[in-house]
């Protein structure tokens, strides 16, 4: 297998953070999307790598590992005890025919006869499978989109991966798919998909979890004498009470008309509704006779 510099790929340094590496990953990966370059092999084999390098880089324990093996950076382990097994056997003299143990320049030819073509000739036929390495991808949605379970269809690597994304999913929240993510090496089994989503929101509501906010304003006259306001919901409108008196940022709460409980059929948070008085504008000679006569009953 070539060697792939996964800094190269991300065109960061060895020193770079982890944070750099993310920023990096983030903005080559909405540049090489397949959504975005549809039929391009070029960009699909350069997304594959730059999700590959974001796979090792990002995690501490796996750049370690790649940093000291390099492409052989997965066997790692399988190396490390293979030299202690041969050191140990050595110093009891059971491992025959001599010799010092693996320089730290020889693993590449160590896995190659475990792993390769080479480990048959030595008449034993060893074996040990590796996962593949997850691949991650990022979905843009809107609030809207998340109100209700929906499935879509996305493209990954190539292939169309069937998906479920159910309501309430939060902004930057992270789902796995099991199983679909690189092929295993010598046997070993899929890594995984992991979709991040990143939510937008083009509505009047503001979101906390499942709760919901908004501001509605309200005519000073309605305010002062109460009667009936119609407020919009995310799912429709809804004709609310309004109490006589009621004083500026007065904030109501309809329960169960907020967001979606993630994962909970059939279970809503609640919307709050804060009032916000509006002065009237441009008042006539007689309105403005009328409020100097409601001042003067005042006083």
């Amino acid at each position: 297998m070539a060697f792939i510099d996964y800094y190269k790929v991300l065109g960061i340094d060895k020193s770079a953070t982890t944070a750099e590496v993310k920023k990096a990953y983030r903005k080559l990966a909405r540049k090489h999307h397949p959504d975005i370059n549809p039929n391009d092999k070029t960009a699909e084999h350069k997304f594959k790598e730059i999700n590959e390098a974001n796979e090792v880089l990002s995690d501490p324990e796996k750049r370690k590992k790649y940093d000291k093996y390099g492409k052989d950076w997965q066997q790692g382990e399988a190396y490390e005890h293979a030299q202690r097994q041969q050191h140990s056997q050595q110093h009891y003299g059971n491992f025959g025919g001599g010799g010092g143990g693996f320089g730290e320049g020889d693993f590449s030819d160590f896995f190659e006869s475990m792993f390769g073509s080479r480990g048959a000739s030595r008449g034993r036929s060893r074996t040990s499978g590796f996962r593949g390495q997850d691949f991650n991808a990022e979905l843009q949605l809107d609030l809207k989109d998340v109100y209700e379970t929906q499935k879509r269809v996305l493209t990954v690597n190539g292939k169309n991966i069937r998906l479920t994304i159910p309501a309430g999913v939060e902004n930057g929240q992270v789902i796995k798919i099991p199983g679909k993510g690189a092929e295993g090496t010598h046997g070993g089994p899929h890594g995984d998909l992991l979709i991040q989503f990143n939510i937008s929101n083009s509505t009047k509501f503001k979101r906390d979890g499942s709760n919901l906010y908004a501001n509605e304003n309200l005519d000073l006259y309605t305010a002062i004498l109460g009667g009936d306001v119609t407020v919009d919901t995310f799912d429709g409108k809804v004709k609310l009470k309004v109490k006589p008196e009621t004083q500026n940022g007065t904030k109501v709460k309809l329960k169960g008309k907020g967001f979606p409980v993630y994962r909970k059929e059939g279970h809503f948070g609640d919307l709050y509704i804060t009032y916000d008085i509006v002065m009237p504008t441009n008042l006539s000679s007689k309105e403005k006779e009328l409020f100097n006569e409601l001042k003067n009953l005042k006083s």
